[in-house]
């Protein structure tokens, strides 16, 4: 162990970690859970740490043989070298306070040791006076949470929702001539195609990709310059200017100062915005799983319309037995999005005056819900959609029993006569054509009339 010293006394530390007093204090204080940030918000606190270095010593706020090492000690967390340096858990100061001293601490001793000075020396790097300069936890967490946000959308889901947008398209274009029975209230309906199925899917995510990509530009807007409570105070007026071009050229995204620096730290309604929107391509996923699975139900006893991937994974006790894994998987995971909008939700209405302080909670489900969406889509594309098989067999079987097809006869016989027909048919397990020829339709008429092929658009 070692002793080092703050404004609040002495402490022991592991005489091998990189923290610091703050850090080592709330380790005792918020011994809460096990939930802790994923490595991407970790990397973004680098990220904030890092440009705010460049920006401070471009304006001349802080002397360069000070933003070396500290901008060295940055890169090293944005690079993942120190990820077991930031141990405390989420639960903690709604600010995320003790995260944002958690990186202070860990890049001033990192770069006092590069210094050649011992862990603890806090000098000539502080972590308040020049990790922190010109920046408040208030300001910095926040642009945290929004590096982190817009790096998780832009890199990682919207990517994982493309592949699985093409994988859906491309079974639609393939499957586009295969006529099959529909169904609505999950009953017998009129004909459709199984592309056309699968390009309704294909189109929902694709949705679901412009809804994230409209929450972008109040994403990229940052708080970074608010400081304490939205004033500025104590940075350099270009800060937040500066900052921005620096961040977003390391990054490659368009950042931007929020003109109402309060907004960004005391509400996070863009946050909750693009949170929704995640919401909305979970339940487009859920969908889309449910139908896959419905579909894929048998491979005897139900619809069997599409024979689904045997992956090698099986019942425990019926031998054989293939499971639609992937769409349970992704159904899960949708199911847990689903339950972080409640979280996000709640936590965005707690803004109480200047500053919202559920901000910890906010960016762990916002996280959670990107990460595990990309995740769940790109299996699903992989390990699902690429591998489904038509039961084509089983297609036209059921389009032939189907007796919906009467729904083509109203032109011709009005909707009162066919249903007496489809009855008849269903009643006395008739086909429909046999039960129209008893009705006293004409062989020709009824094989002219009823047509799967031509009730797929409007005559």
């Amino acid at each position: 162990m070692r002793t080092e010293t703050d404004s609040l006394g002495s402490i022991e530390i592991p005489a091998d970690r990189l923290w610091g007093p703050q850090t080592e204090r709330a380790r005792a204080l918020f011994a809460i859970g096990s939930e802790r940030f994923p490595p991407l918000l970790i990397r973004a606190m680098g990220q904030q740490k890092w440009a705010a270095a460049e920006a401070n010593a471009r304006l001349g706020e802080l002397p360069l043989h000070l933003a070396d090492p500290i901008r060295q000690a940055a890169n090293e967390i944005i690079q993942g070298a120190r990820d077991e340096e930031f141990p405390l858990t989420i639960w903690q100061t709604g600010s995320g306070t003790q995260t944002n001293m958690n990186a202070n601490e860990v890049i001033a001793n990192r770069a006092n040791q590069l210094l050649g000075q011992p862990l603890g020396a806090r000098e000539p790097v502080h972590p308040n006076d020049h990790v922190n300069l010109g920046q408040s936890s208030n300001d910095s967490f926040p642009t945290v949470m929004h590096l982190a946000a817009a790096q998780a959308v832009q890199f990682r889901l919207r990517p994982a929702l493309e592949t699985l947008a093409t994988a859906l398209n491309d079974r639609a274009e393939e499957w586009e001539g295969i006529i099959k029975i529909g169904r609505t209230h999950l009953m017998d309906a009129v004909p459709v195609t199984l592309g056309g199925e699968f390009i309704t899917y294909a189109r929902q995510v694709m949705h679901g990709v412009a809804r994230l990509e409209a929450c972008m530009p109040r994403l990229l807007q940052l708080p970074q310059g608010g400081t304490a409570a939205g004033t500025g105070l104590n940075r350099h007026p270009e800060f937040d200017t500066v900052f921005c071009e620096v961040v977003g050229t390391r990054i490659g995204l368009p950042f931007t100062p929020n003109p109402d620096k309060s907004e960004g730290m005391a509400a996070h309604d863009a946050l909750l915005e693009l949170h929704g929107a995640m919401n909305t391509v979970a339940a487009s996923l859920m969908k889309i799983a449910n139908d896959v699975r419905l579909l894929g139900s048998g491979p005897r006893a139900g619809l069997a319309e599409l024979i689904l991937p045997e992956e090698g994974l099986s019942s425990s006790i019926m031998p054989g037995k293939t499971n639609p894994t992937q769409c349970e998987a992704l159904a899960m995971v949708c199911a847990q999005v689903m339950g972080n909008q409640v979280t996000v939700t709640i936590g965005a209405s707690q803004g109480h005056l200047e500053l919202n302080t559920y901000k910890p909670v906010i960016i762990q489900a916002v996280l959670q819900s990107a990460l595990l969406l990309a995740d769940a889509a790109e299996s699903f594309a992989r390990n699902m959609v690429a591998k489904l098989a038509p039961n084509l067999p089983r297609l036209a079987e059921n389009l032939a029993k189907s007796l919906m097809l009467a729904t083509a006869l109203n032109p011709h016989l009005g909707y009162d006569k066919a249903v007496a027909i489809a009855k008849l048919a269903l009643h006395e397990d008739l086909t429909l054509r046999e039960a129209a020829l008893r009705q006293g339709v004409a062989a020709e008429e009824f094989d002219a009339w009823v047509r799967p092929e031509a009730m797929l658009k409007p005559a």
